[in-house]
């Protein structure tokens, strides 16, 4: 399902997924119609966008979080039109699975688009790798990864992607053992114990995002 106000944006997302052979199951113009046809119809993922009627401030990111919380099954894939961290990390902290968060203008490629509504069928967590270079780039006053090497940094900022380990090797032009090693001194320099109760890369990624 698509929740999307914008009628020109919304059909070129539908006409890019159906040429993709994903079947949209609604496009609505607002988050509570959107909030409604879920309750009739779950999908496997919904693409909402951040600003909606009536304000058009943050009722996409507050349906998504409704449908995290009442329809875990569904995956939610937030849309954008600015760089906002403080957005994605929200919608990481409360829920960090089966979400994604893209700026809009990646909707439009339809392979990113297709590749993120699959990895967030799948359980995984996508953001958008703008937001992650931006978060590279800014400064920082008390940084919690100082500690982390360059190629740490690096490659903590690919899980930050949502990439996998096979994904981040492939990337960096070196092994799977090699990566799985890089990751484990990030968690055990943030402090990430191995707890089956948690996720580390996403906790991982949220240590990155509030950084």
């Amino acid at each position: 399902m698509i929740a999307e106000d914008t009628m020109l944006t919304r059909e070129g997302i539908v006409r890019l997924l159906e040429g993709a052979g994903v079947e949209v199951a609604a496009q609505v113009g607002d988050a509570d119609a959107l909030l409604r046809r879920i309750a009739q119809d779950e999908p496997d993922v919904v693409i909402v966008d951040i600003r909606m009627p009536p304000t058009h401030t943050d009722e996409g990111l507050v349906a998504a979080l409704r449908i995290r919380d009442h329809h875990p099954d569904v995956g939610v894939l937030v849309l954008s039109q600015y760089v906002e961290p403080s957005y994605a990390t929200r919608l990481l902290d409360e829920h960090p699975e089966k979400v994604g968060y893209l700026l809009k203008e990646r909707v439009f490629d339809a392979a990113i688009l297709v590749d993120a509504l699959r990895r967030i069928h799948d359980g995984e967590t996508v953001v958008d790798p703008t937001i992650v270079r931006r978060l590279i780039e800014r400064r920082r006053r008390a940084d919690p990864l100082a500690e982390l090497t360059a190629r740490e940094r690096e490659v903590l900022s690919l899980v930050a992607e949502g990439l996998s380990n096979r994904a981040i090797a492939a990337r960096l032009f070196i092994t799977e053992r090699t990566v799985e090693a890089h990751t484990t001194q990030v968690f055990a320099k943030l402090g990430l114990d191995d707890d089956p109760t948690t996720h580390r890369r996403i906790l991982a990624v949220l240590a990155y995002l509030r950084a």
